[in-house]
C-alpha cells in the first residue's frame, strides 16, 4: 500500500472535528431561547419534522446500500472489501430510522465496468450522503442532529476509504 500525505486516522479526526463543530454551532441558543434561531415548534410539528428528517436520512442510506449492492454485483472481487462498509451503512439506516423497516430504494443506475471507476462512483455517492446528512443538521433537533453528524462523519470516512481503495485497485 502506498503512503499518502493523508492518513486514515487524520481523515477520521478531521471529519469528526467538523461534525462536532457543526453540532456545537447548532446547539447554542439565541436571545429568545428558540435554539439557534429556529422557530419554536409545537410538539406535533416537532415530531412530524423529526419523522421527515429520519425518513429522508433512511432513504439516502438505502440509496447508498443499493449502490453498494450494484458495485458488488458488477465486481464480485470487491465484495470482501466493501462488506464492512456496506454493513455500516445498514447500521446507519437502522439508527436513523429508529428500527422501522424502510422500503428498498431503487437502484441508482448502471455501474461502471471498470472497477476503480465504480469505486470512485461509490465514493461520490457516499460524499453526497454525507452532505445530505450535514445539511439536515441545520433543522434537526439536538438529539437527531448528533446522530446525523455521526452518520455524516461515517459517510465521509467511507468516501475517503473508497477513494483510496480505487487508487490501489488495478484497472
Amino acid at each position: 500500500m502506498r503512503r499518502t500525505g493523508t492518513t486514515r486516522r487524520g481523515a477520521l479526526t478531521a471529519t469528526g472535528a467538523l461534525a462536532l463543530g457543526a453540532v456545537l454551532t447548532g446547539c447554542g441558543e439565541d436571545d429568545k431561547g428558540t435554539g439557534a434561531g429556529r422557530p419554536v415548534l409545537t410538539e406535533a410539528e416537532a415530531v412530524r419534522a423529526d419523522k421527515a428528517l429520519r425518513r429522508a436520512a433512511a432513504h439516502t442510506g438505502a440509496l447508498a446500500l443499493a449502490h453498494y449492492d450494484l458495485v458488488t454485483e458488477a465486481h464480485p472481487d470487491a465484495a470482501a472489501g466493501l462488506a464492512p462498509l456496506r454493513a455500516a451503512v445498514r447500521q446507519h439506516i437502522g439508527a436513523v430510522s429508529a428500527g422501522r423497516t424502510q422500503p428498498p430504494a431503487a437502484a441508482p443506475g448502471p455501474v461502471s465496468t471498470d472497477r476503480p471507476t465504480a469505486l470512485k462512483e461509490l465514493a461520490a455517492a457516499e460524499r453526497r450522503r454525507a452532505d445530505a446528512h450535514a445539511e439536515a443538521l441545520l433543522t434537526a433537533e439536538p438529539e437527531l442532529a448528533r446522530l446525523l453528524a455521526s452518520v455524516a462523519a461515517g459517510a465521509a470516512a467511507h468516501a475517503y476509504l473508497l477513494t483510496e481503495l480505487a487508487k490501489e485497485t488495478p484497472s
